[in-house]
């Protein structure tokens, strides 16, 4: 960006120094064409005319042909007219030179054309040089901006997530404390531990996987006490988590949603069947529930901002290929699957 605006501030002197270079080229040029003779007065009228014609020639096409038809698309119109540019260039440097010098000289005229051609070509080349590098500027700026509006979402997601957890982690002690259950102070701990994990470990965007899987057995064990005990309650981990790292509490809100309609269910043949396998560098995650037909398993504002939670996480920090998440929900089944390519730990 620094130098886009160096360029700009810096363009007026630019052009003075190329022109003033090819204002010295052309005194050169004279000078070593007379056997080294040099008649100030005139080489440096002849080098004036030959520079004024070429600048005719170069900016009508930087300023009119690019902007009006080359960029158009109109290739073939561009063609045209930029030829007739530089013939009239040449011609205009060459009559000048004519009526300087007192004497036609036509074989000049393909010299004079082609040297037009010549600086054409390259102040062309410059300007698209100049607007490349432009484009790249605005490109990197529009990145930035958008990365930083979505790290900003991000840490917006992130603190939904606290105080949705610890509602339903309190809910599930409370009921304890009514009950006078002797689990409540075992419960409070767990909760605790939790709570660590919730507010330090997953301030990052990637943690351990062995990580957040300690962490999702411990919240089934805490939410195991909201369950009717007629409720098949199955949790299976198959392969090693080795290094690996992934997202922090993804899979809470789909264990969290499976729980909130479990305990409510009157069903005998109530189930929560929940699964994690690992190969290698992906994961497969399933969570199962089973719910009553009359009560649809996501109408539920709050757990509804979970599982849109957890969704749009997905999105800003994996890539479309490197995950998939299927939620169904089919009578009296409601179930989550979500494949995901996990990060290694460099």
């Amino acid at each position: 960006m620094g130098f886009i605006k160096n360029f700009q501030r810096f363009k007026l002197l630019l052009q003075v120094l190329f022109w003033g270079s090819s204002l010295a080229f052309a005194l050169a040029s004279f000078y070593v064409a007379s056997d080294y003779h040099f008649n100030l007065g005139t080489d440096i009228l002849r080098a004036l005319i030959l520079n004024a014609g070429l600048a005719l020639g170069v900016y009508i096409n930087l300023l009119v042909l690019i902007p009006k038809l080359l960029r158009k698309k109109y290739y073939i119109f561009y063609a045209f007219w930029l030829l007739i540019t530089m013939a009239v260039s040449s011609l205009l440097i060459l009559s000048l030179f004519f009526v300087l010098q007192h004497f036609n000289r036509p074989h000049l005229f393909s010299t004079y054309f082609f040297t037009t051609g010549f600086y054409v070509g390259i102040t062309s080349l410059a300007k698209f040089v100049h607007e490349w590098i432009e484009m790249q500027d605005i490109a990197l700026r529009y990145h930035k901006v958008e990365r930083q509006k979505l790290e900003a979402e991000l840490n917006t997601l992130k603190a939904q997530i606290n105080p949705h957890f610890l509602f339903n982690s309190l809910n599930n002690i409370y009921s304890l404390a009514l009950s006078n259950s002797s689990k409540t102070p075992q419960m409070i701990l767990k909760l605790s531990d939790l709570m660590r994990h919730v507010l330090y470990e997953s301030r990052e965007n990637y943690i351990s996987l062995k990580k957040e899987i300690s962490f999702i057995e411990n919240f089934i064990e805490l939410q195991r006490i909201r369950l009717p005990e007629n409720t098949d309650l199955r949790f299976e981990l198959h392969g090693d988590p080795g290094n690996q790292r992934i997202i922090p509490l993804i899979f809470e809100p789909f264990v969290d949603n499976a729980f909130k309609h479990g305990c409510k269910s009157i069903n005998p043949d109530s189930f929560i069947h929940i699964s994690i396998n690992i190969d290698q560098e992906w994961l497969r995650f399933t969570c199962e529930n089973s719910f009553e037909p009359t009560e649809p398993p996501t109408k539920d504002k709050a757990h509804g901002i979970g599982l849109e939670n957890a969704k749009k996480r997905l999105a800003f920090l994996y890539k479309e290929e490197d995950y998939h998440l299927e939620i169904r929900s089919k009578e009296p089944i409601f179930s989550v699957a979500l494949n995901l390519k996990l990060k290694t730990n460099q």
